[in-house]
């Protein structure tokens, strides 16, 4: 599952912050129904962990 800031959460728990090139660069923890915040660097998404 691919997310990108801004999006809405459909699950609670940890999403692995993903850059362009495919390496994850953070883990962040996210409840259901929140708003995916901001990457620090660009061009990054968010991936479901769990």
């Amino acid at each position: 599952m691919r997310l990108n800031c801004g999006d809405i959460c459909p699950k609670t728990g940890s999403y692995k912050i993903v850059n362009k090139d495919g390496k994850v660069i953070n883990t962040i923890y996210v409840g259901e129904g929140e708003t995916m915040p901001p990457t620090q660097i660009s061009d990054c998404h968010y991936e479901w962990d769990n």
